[in-house]
């Protein structure tokens, strides 16, 4: 799983790619993917008009001095871990140092946000107009699961997809963090293309 994935390759990583290996840099990614499989997340409602995407740019909500501001991750589709988080602490410094622009912040197609670093076990984000879903990470905390029968303590996260439902329908949705599930409880998925 993930969290597996990363306590295994945390300090190889960081070595190797001067960044940390963090949660998000794997959200992105299956988002990335999930959002090539159900390019209708990746749509907008222009006027009458539906507009799908080909290229996946996906605003990061982060800290400011300020509050939250969402710059947007570019190209996600050809990015690799390393460039995603080394992209995410290069926007969230800009962030933090006041220095963020609205260029920064413009054109997203899919928002990701993690309330969870503030401690938010389930919330609702609300959409990045014009986009047309966000995907709201939320805290870990330790539950009871029944796995092969037996009731085992393991990490959970609660995720939540706010969508348009003019664009994506439930089945469309469900679809969508179903995929994203995958790819992180398994990351394997991801490097395979799965």
């Amino acid at each position: 799983n993930l969290m597996a994935m990363r306590q295994k390759y945390k300090d190889q990583f960081l070595d190797k790619h001067g960044v940390k290996l963090g949660f998000m840099s794997a959200f992105v990614a299956a988002a990335t993917s999930a959002l090539q499989e159900i390019p209708a997340v990746n749509g907008r409602i222009e006027g009458d008009h539906i507009v799908y995407h080909d290229y996946i740019d996906i605003s990061v909500a982060v800290s400011s001095p300020r509050g939250l501001v969402v710059p947007v991750l570019r190209n996600c589709e050809t990015k690799s871990f390393a460039d995603i988080e080394a992209n995410i602490v290069e926007l969230g410094t800009k962030a933090k140092n006041n220095t963020i622009t609205l260029e920064d912040m413009a054109g997203g197609t899919f928002t990701v946000t993690n309330g969870g670093i503030f401690g938010s076990l389930m919330s609702t984000p609300m959409i990045n107009q014009p986009q047309s879903a966000i995907l709201g990470m939320h805290a870990i905390k330790e539950r009871p699961v029944v796995v092969n029968g037996e009731i085992v303590i393991r990490p959970m996260m609660y995720v939540a997809l706010t969508y348009d439902h003019r664009l994506i329908d439930g089945r469309e949705s469900v679809t969508f963090l179903k995929s994203i599930k995958e790819k992180v409880e398994d990351p394997e998925r991801l490097l395979l293309g799965l």
